[in-house]
C-alpha cells in the first residue's frame, strides 16, 4: 500500500526538537521518548500523525493518529524504523 501524497516518514536526528517530540509524545503517552535510539516520524501538513521509536530493552512503540489509520503508515513507519 502506498502512503497518501502529503504523508512523508523521516527519521530526524536525535534528539529531537521540543516541537517533535512533543508531538511524538501526545502520540505514545507512557514512552520514553527522550530515551529513544531511533524515530521515525510521520507528518502531513506540518502534522505529526505516527511516530515509532525503538529505546534499548524494550519493544518498538508505534502509533497513528486515528484518522490517519489503515492507510499505510503504520507499514512505512514500521519499514524506516528499521531501515539501517
Amino acid at each position: 500500500m502506498s502512503l497518501p501524497a502529503r504523508v512523508r516518514v523521516t527519521c530526524p536526528p536525535l534528539p529531537l526538537s521540543a516541537a517533535l517530540a512533543q508531538s511524538a509524545q501526545k502520540l505514545l503517552p507512557g514512552h520514553p521518548i527522550t530515551d529513544a535510539q531511533k524515530v521515525a516520524l510521520a507528518i502531513a501538513g506540518g502534522h505529526v500523525i505516527g511516530a515509532a521509536l525503538r529505546c534499548e530493552g524494550q519493544a518498538d512503540a508505534l502509533a497513528v493518529a486515528p484518522g490517519w489509520r489503515g492507510k499505510g503508515v503504520e507499514v512505512a513507519l514500521t519499514e524506516k524504523l528499521a531501515a539501517s
